[in-house]
Order: C-alpha cells, then structure tokens, then sequence
C-alpha cells in the first residue's frame, strides 16, 4: 500500500501563506494526489495547478464552505472520479478571533465553533467512512498552542474553546477508527509567520514575542507542513491520538 496511489485533502488551503497551501505541497512532494478545498473556489483551482505542476501529481481545487454539509457533498463529488481515493484528511481550515470574552458575541462564538468544530464534523464525518472500509487512513487536526495554554497568543476565548475542542475530537475519533487502520492525531502550532499573525509580527510586539520562544524565531509553515506529512505517512500508522506541538519551546508542557 503505497501513499501515490492515493489523495490527500487539505481545507482552507489557498492562502498562499498559509499552512494548508504548505501542507498540500509537502503533501504532493512525498507522492499524494492532492484536493484543495476552500471558500475561494478561484484561488484553489490556482493552488491545485501549482501543485500539480511543481510535484507532477494529480490536483484538483474545489470551492468549500466547510460549515455547509451542502457545500462539502459537492465539493467532494468534484473529486470523485477525478482523483484516487481518499487516505489523508487535513482539518486546516479554520477562523481565528482576538476578541475578549466579555465583548464577544453569540454570534462570533458560533461562527468561531462552525468553522473550527463543525467544519472538521462536517468533512471528517463524509471521508471517514471510506477509509475505515479500506483499512487505511490519516487524519490531522490543526489546533493551536492556543488550546493548550489558554489563548495568550492570538486567539480569545472563542478560539481556544474550539481548539480545544479539536484536541477531544482527535482522542476520541482516534480511539474509534484505530482498530480500521486509521490513525487521528493534532499539530498545535505556536507563532507561524502567516498571513493571519503577519500584520501583529511588528518592531516591539515581534521582539517581545520573540523573546519568549526557546528557539530564538517564529514559525515557517514548512516546520508545521513537514510533520503533518509525516504522520501522514504509511510507515507512522502507530501513532495515533497524539497532539504535536510546534512552537519552537514556546510553550512546554
């Protein structure tokens, strides 16, 4: 059983700083097909063909509302026919919201957990079927350190609940699916130089920010992309139910 023959899918995969476009490239490079699946349809038809030129893979881009059963039905029946079969999920999509508790909105926190907890339901829950009948399969969640220390970084309260919630989603589908061959597991990434924390990167905040990881920098989305397709690999099926931190010591636990 060999990872060419089958495809990855990475949601919310089009930024073109993101981690999920990283991760389709890691991807594609160690031998996946790859389904890009995000919101804006026109840049993941774009990230698709940059990745199937670059790595000589099958890629197809797709339009996506991970909140939307609807949208991830559709979306899913594009690739079907159009690319092998699925054996790897990347939950990457999702939002991130800075506003305090006291302020945020039912409607904000909702949003935040339809985005980050529903979506992951909504893709997870069509996919899984699939890979636990063939006796194989790979599922990431992306959560964040914001999980796990209590926000502090980015993320308000909103966004560390629904991390966190990722991270019991990963324990208990990894219990479910292990006997089938399928493995569940969580990266928590630390400060990623993305578009999302580009902007708060800046003179004193990015010192101070700095200051206080181990390592010395922030994140690259390769350091988060290269491990997330390790624990796609054939060769990782005992790893499972794990959360891997990626925040250059940052945050330890």
């Amino acid at each position: 059983m060999s990872v060419t023959d089958k495809t990855a899918i990475v949601t919310g995969a089009a930024s073109k700083r993101g981690i999920g476009r990283a991760t389709a490239h890691a991807l594609a490079a160690a031998g996946w097909h790859i389904a890009v699946l995000d919101l804006d349809e026109t840049s993941a038809k774009e990230a698709a063909h940059e990745i199937a030129d670059r790595h000589g893979v099958q890629a197809v881009g797709a339009g996506c509302d991970v909140t939307d059963e609807t949208s991830v039905e559709q979306a899913l029946a594009v690739l079907d026919g159009t690319l092998p079969l699925v054996g790897a999920l990347v939950n990457n999509a999702g939002i991130t919201s800075p506003t305090p508790f006291l302020e945020v909105s039912g409607e904000e926190w909702d949003r935040i957990f339809a985005v980050n907890v529903r979506g992951a339901y909504n893709i997870t829950r069509h996919v899984a079927p699939g890979m636990a009948e063939r006796g194989f399969g790979r599922i990431v969640f992306l959560s964040s350190v914001s999980a796990e220390r209590g926000g502090g970084v980015f993320g308000g309260v909103a966004y560390s609940a629904a991390k966190a919630a990722q991270l019991g989603f990963t324990r208990a589908l990894a219990r479910e699916l292990g006997p089938s061959g399928v493995t569940v597991n969580a990266v928590a990434p630390g400060l990623i130089d993305t578009d999302i924390t580009g902007g708060a990167l800046e003179g004193e905040r990015k010192a101070a920010l700095l200051a206080g990881i181990p390592v010395g920098r922030n994140g690259k989305v390769s350091d988060v992309a290269d491990l997330i397709t390790y624990l796609c690999r054939e060769e990782s099926g005992y790893i499972t139910g794990a959360t891997y931190d990626v925040n250059g010591g940052a945050h330890i636990h």
